[in-house]
């Protein structure tokens, strides 16, 4: 990503309805797993640390961070959230079967391969271990937002399934969230484009009171994707195992 979206993500994270509702989601899936608070975690892209700070609040103590930019390093340095290392999700510092859970949340469309990554991540996940994996969904939502993130595509959900099967991981639980923003992000977008104008980073279009509505919207969303399985979404999550 770029040195601004960096900025602006690290800024924000903490407060913004979109990072807090991720990271309630992720928390209810994580919790389902009944994972000991010392298993071994590794969180990659962990950017300026959101997953780390739920990860934190949810009593994990052995949990490791890992993203190539420097940049996303040192802000979660500067924030306290932990051990991060350098690496590629491609090519990660770490040994066979290393962790019993991994988060790889809005990082696969950032790589060119990303079949190599998911196995790679199949590769340091423990034998009966998890992985949390989210992508941004639908080439016809592409954006701004997705330029300034270095994206390299969004995803149909049934090519994304395959592609977790393909490396060797079994779908646990699969399912569009953020499926009631999806058209008012959709026509924001394309009334974005039309204009010619392109922020520097999407999370800057918010308000305290916005904030709060959008907070309490994205809640139930994700409280109730999971059930409905909705066709559609912004977002795309697979929660799914290595069986061996």
């Amino acid at each position: 990503m770029d040195r601004e979206t960096y900025a602006a993500e690290a800024a924000l994270e903490e407060h913004h309805w979109w990072f807090v509702g991720r990271r309630r989601l992720f928390a209810r899936e994580i919790g389902r797993m009944r994972l000991p608070r010392d298993a071994r975690v590794l969180d990659v892209g962990t950017s300026t640390g959101t997953n780390l700070r739920m990860l934190r609040d949810g009593g994990f103590t052995n949990v490791t961070g890992l993203d190539l930019s420097d940049e996303a390093i040192r802000f979660c340095r500067e924030k306290g959230l932990g051990t991060v290392r350098k690496g590629d999700v491609c090519d990660t510092p770490f040994e066979d079967a290393s962790f019993d859970l991994i988060l790889a949340t809005d990082i696969i469309e950032h790589v060119e391969d990303d079949a190599r990554a998911l196995a790679e991540i199949r590769r340091v996940l423990r034998p009966g271990g998890h992985a949390l994996l989210t992508v941004p969904a639908f080439e016809a939502l592409w954006g701004g937002q997705d330029e300034v993130s270095h994206h390299k595509r969004r995803y149909r959900k049934p090519a994304f399934d395959g592609l977790v099967r393909a490396a060797g991981l079994a779908e646990c639980r699969s399912y569009h969230f953020n499926y009631l923003l999806f058209g008012p992000i959709w026509l924001a977008r394309r009334l974005i484009r039309a204009a010619g104008r392109s922020p520097k980073s999407e999370n800057h279009l918010n308000a305290p009171g916005l904030n709060g509505f959008l907070n309490l919207l994205f809640e139930f969303d994700c409280r109730t994707a999971p059930l409905l399985r909705p066709p559609f979404g912004v977002s795309i999550l697979a929660a799914v195992r290595r069986e061996s």
